[in-house]
């Protein structure tokens, strides 16, 4: 199902269907005519919504896919299925050349260890393409990467090393946000003091032997940082989602769940045993039903009402580029006396103006949201996750989350680079390197998003998110896009089914501080002659706010008590 567009801060009446009754479409969101005709005068005018929630433009839209490309997808899958059960039935009577996909005799009494299906696409579509993935890099993962070269002479079943080594190569897939992940500056002879100081590994958990004075200053700098009473870091960023949902809630629990939620929260929410209902992506009219069904009706057969509802959202959707509505959120959770958990992995560090994440780029404050999750895998450079929150909270998941519990502790050189490259981003270093990072990133990111949209393409997200989807849409041109682009030295992340919905496949771009305007034009050049190629501009500029597509009411149960 493909995402709900967002909507944005300048918007006219609504329409009982949920449609912009007038106004005009502009860079994806709508302005009324009033707005209009202040513009054309010279004037600027901000129209809020929602009693005020937002205090600034709330920029995003997903232009729809056209009619053609989808058709013409489907037809690509369709072929490439066909195809495929005719390659089976060749391997079945040995005709065909290849026979890695092939079930070897001894097996052939086994339970299969996959669904049918999930076999049929690894061997007959995924095989085709899977040399876009795994590449390894052998240097920092910065603004370019060397990468090793490879070679498959069995059609992508195995890949054997050359020997060679693409040198100087533009990356344009890795989350460094902010540039840390680099292997010169203060972040790196900070580490390299404590790595000579306390070694590499701590062989402990928290609650035995593997509480060093450095997790302690850790989880305080991490506290001020977001400006809550309390943290706690964990080894983990997949982890800390995944362990500690399920502390949180229970059976008797409801999950409301933003259908677009990254795997480690969504496997959270099942390993908690709760109750899990699904909303249409940032979609609040989606949201607010659910809440007010779950206030009436209680749980299912009982009618009691629930013990919590816990409300999981994102900072930034890291495969669409779209940042949450978090004022509308915060409301609702305020209005129905809900809990919110909110994801910050790709924001924190890449959004707002001091670089505190979703919160601090609404203008919010943080005692509004209760369970403050993030990683410091991407914006500082470094592994690991943490939960911030009051210290009650704080407490509880020492003692109740399996991740404090049994896992072991942070590497000690990790956890400098953490603290080094936090206090660099708060000003704590004495320099103005860590605003300076934030707003480079920032420019990086809109500029960027313009020039790939002045060039015809369909782009999806946020005009401020540093995740930058743009649509391939068939399944040929996943493959293509990401071989065309490493022969011109652009190394890319490209996306499809299952990942992705299937005919939305796409290729993901993840805009860093690091990036000089040079590396950018030359990457965008790069990108233009590419979408020539491959005919990928398939952009016809109509942007479809949120508010002009019609809300149904469909709902997503995944677990009943």
């Amino acid at each position: 199902m493909r995402p709900e567009p967002g909507g944005c801060c300048c918007r006219r009446p609504v329409r009982a269907n949920g449609c912009v009754a007038n106004g005009e479409v502009r860079n994806g969101y709508v302005r009324s005519s009033a707005a209009v005709s202040a513009a054309a005068a010279g004037q600027t005018q901000h129209m809020t919504q929602n009693g005020g929630l937002y205090k600034r433009p709330f920029n995003e839209a997903f232009e729809e896919t056209p009619m053609l490309v989808a058709v013409l997808t489907y037809v690509g899958y369709g072929v490439l299925t066909l195809f495929g059960y005719l390659r089976d039935f060749l391997r079945h009577w040995r005709i065909e050349k290849c026979h890695h996909a092939t079930e070897r005799e001894e097996q052939k009494d086994f339970v299969s260890l996959y669904q049918d299906f999930e076999n049929f696409y690894t061997r007959n579509l995924y095989m085709r393409i899977r040399d876009n993935w795994n590449r390894p890099i052998c240097s920092v993962p910065g603004a370019r990467v060397d990468i090793m070269e490879r070679e498959s002479r069995d059609y992508n079943w195995s890949f054997r090393y050359t020997g060679n080594t693409i040198k100087g190569v533009i990356n344009m897939g890795s989350y460094n946000y902010l540039g840390f992940a680099r292997n010169t500056g203060s972040c790196q002879e900070a580490a390299a003091k404590v790595l000579e100081e306390y070694g590499v590994g701590v062989c402990s958990t928290r609650q035995e032997i593997g509480n060093l004075d450095k997790h302690e200053e850790l989880e305080k700098l991490v506290a001020s940082f977001l400006g809550v009473e309390a943290a706690m870091a964990y080894g983990m960023g997949f982890a800390t989602n995944s362990m500690n949902i399920p502390a949180l809630v229970s059976k008797g629990c409801l999950i409301l769940s933003d259908e677009l939620n990254h795997a480690s929260l969504v496997l959270g929410a099942r390993l908690s045993g709760a109750t899990i209902r699904v909303f249409k992506h940032n979609n609040m009219q989606s949201l607010e039903k659910l809440l007010k069904d779950a206030i009436v009706y209680g749980q299912p057969r009982t009618r009691r009402p629930w013990k919590k509802i816990l409300i999981l959202v994102e900072g930034i959707y890291s495969m669409e580029g779209s940042i949450v509505r978090l004022p509308e959120v915060i409301a609702l959770k305020k209005k129905y006396k809900a809990y919110l958990y909110l994801d910050e992995a790709h924001s924190i560090g890449a959004l707002g103006p001091t670089g505190r994440g979703v919160v601090d780029y609404f203008g919010l404050d943080p005692e509004d949201v209760d369970v403050m999750m993030g990683t410091f895998t991407k914006s500082f450079g470094a592994s690991g996750g943490y939960i911030g929150g009051k210290k009650e909270l704080i407490d509880y998941l020492r003692t109740h989350s399996h991740s404090a519990v049994y896992a072991t502790s942070l590497s000690p050189p990790v956890v400098e680079q953490i603290i080094t490259s936090m206090e660099c981003i708060m000003g704590k270093d004495g320099t103005t390197l860590g605003k300076e990072c934030i707003q480079q990133l920032a420019e990086n990111t809109r500029y960027f998003r313009r020039r790939l949209k002045e060039m015809g393409f369909i782009i999806y997200g946020n005009e401020d998110s540093p995740v930058v989807p743009l649509m391939l849409y068939m399944p040929a041109k996943i493959g293509a896009f990401g071989r065309e682009m490493l022969k011109r030295n652009v190394g890319v992340v490209v996306v499809g089914f299952p990942a992705t919905p299937i005919i939305e496949s796409r290729a993901r771009f993840c805009l860093s501080a690091a990036h000089t305007k040079e590396i950018l034009d030359t990457a965008l050049k790069e990108i233009d002659e590419v979408g020539d190629l491959l005919q990928l501009k398939y952009s016809r500029h109509r942007l479809v706010p949120l508010l002009d597509r019609p809300f149904d009411e469909t709902t997503y149960e995944e677990t009943e008590d």
